[in-house]
Order: structure tokens, then sequence, then C-alpha cells
């Protein structure tokens, strides 16, 4: 790995919960690395900390100790807000698509609050769904007419709407059948290996885990396995 690809460090990381006890710890000590242009699973049963990972990451918990560090500089003395919106991008499982809206104005809302200037968002919309599978045709679609896999395809879209340089995907195939998960990792695999982005994906799925570059495992030893 070299390290001007590197773009997020995890440096001797622990989180505990304010009401926790002292010693009580959900995460202890990690120290991950990742890189542009790979595909991460992070793995583990239910309760050792994935979500939470995730959640450190995008720097929605900042309680942390330890260090987590975008492009070499540290999540607490950046601007947090710009850091979400602009830099991340962040895949659901549920999708967390607003449903009173179409597909479209789903991905265009996104770049509206990233106050980024986006020229011909309209345009710029379409060609983001139609470059993760949906026509056109869909595109005026309120979501809940759309499938899971629709739907998710929908938020693949929507999380790429202001290029961010890291995709966080929460099980963002945990509702989905086989032949549709294996479209939706073809996508995530295609924006890490055509557009050099980061991406994270958070799973119980082997099938995710087997198709990834690196698995970061929680268990309660912190095991790490690199393919």
């Amino acid at each position: 790995m070299k390290e001007k690809d590197i773009i997020l460090k995890v440096e001797n990381v622990s989180y505990r919960y304010s009401d926790a006890e002292k010693d009580d710890y959900v995460l202890k000590n990690l120290n991950y690395t990742f890189a542009k242009g790979k595909v991460y699973a992070i793995k583990g049963k239910s309760g050792s900390g994935k979500t939470t990972l995730l959640s450190l990451i995008s720097g929605l918990e900042k309680d942390y100790e330890g260090s987590i560090k975008f492009e070499g500089k540290e999540l607490r003395e950046i601007d947090l807000d710009d850091y979400r919106s602009r830099d991340i991008g962040i895949v659901f499982q549920s999708y967390n698509l607003l449903p009173h809206l179409t597909a479209l104005e789903n991905i265009i809302l996104s770049m509206n609050v990233s106050k980024l200037k986006i020229d011909k968002k309209s345009e710029k919309a379409l060609e983001l769904m139609k470059s993760v599978g949906l026509t056109e045709k869909q595109k005026d679609r309120r979501v809940l007419r759309l499938s899971g896999g629709e739907q998710q395809r929908v938020a693949i879209a929507r999380s790429l709407s202001y290029n961010p340089k890291i995709i966080l995907a929460d099980e963002p195939t945990g509702n989905l059948d086989k032949e549709t998960e294996n479209d939706i990792l073809e996508i995530l695999k295609g924006l890490a290996k055509q557009e050099n982005k980061c991406v994270v994906i958070v799973t119980h799925s082997e099938n995710v885990c087997n198709q990834a570059d690196i698995i970061y495992e929680l268990t309660s030893s912190r095991k790490t396995t690199k393919k």
C-alpha cells in the first residue's frame, strides 16, 4: 500500500458509551488503514462495534480515544459538516431515501445539501442514475414505487452526487437477494477500481467479504485479515 493512496487512518482508537463502566469499551485499540482504490469489509458479530466504527469514521461520534485522520488531518480539527457533506458518502441498509420525492429529486437534494457548485444538477443526477444501472424512465418515480435493489441504486447514486472520496456502506445488501447483492457489489467495486474511491462496507455477508480487497474483523481479540 503506497503512502500517497492512504486516505484514512484509525490509530489506537477506543470508544465507550458515555454511561458505560470505565473499562467497558465497545471498541478497543483499533489500528486500521484505508486507501483509495480498495474495497474494505468490516465484519463481526452483532454488538462488536461495526456500526459504531462507521459512526466514528464519519465524524458522528467524537468522544473517542486515539486518533482518526482524514488525508493526514485529525477529524477533531476539521469542519465535520463539510467532511460529511463533501468528502464521504453514506449508503444505508434501509436506503434512507425521502419517500415523497422521486429518485431524481432525492439525488438533487443531496447536491443541494453539499452546498457545492454543481452545474446542470438534473443532467448530472440522471447520469449518476444511469451509472448505477437505472433508466431514464425511473427518474420520475417516487422511490416507494421502486424495488429494494432499485432503491439501493438510488441511494448509491445519491451518495455519489457530490463526488466524495470515501463511500461508507452499512449493510448495503442486507435486504437484497443474492443476484441483486452481486449487482450492488459490482457497482461498489467499480467505484473503487475505476474511480479510485475508498469503499468501506459493514457486513454480515460472506459473499461481500469474499469480494473485498481487505477484511477487518471486529472480535474480542480485534483480529485483522488481509487477502
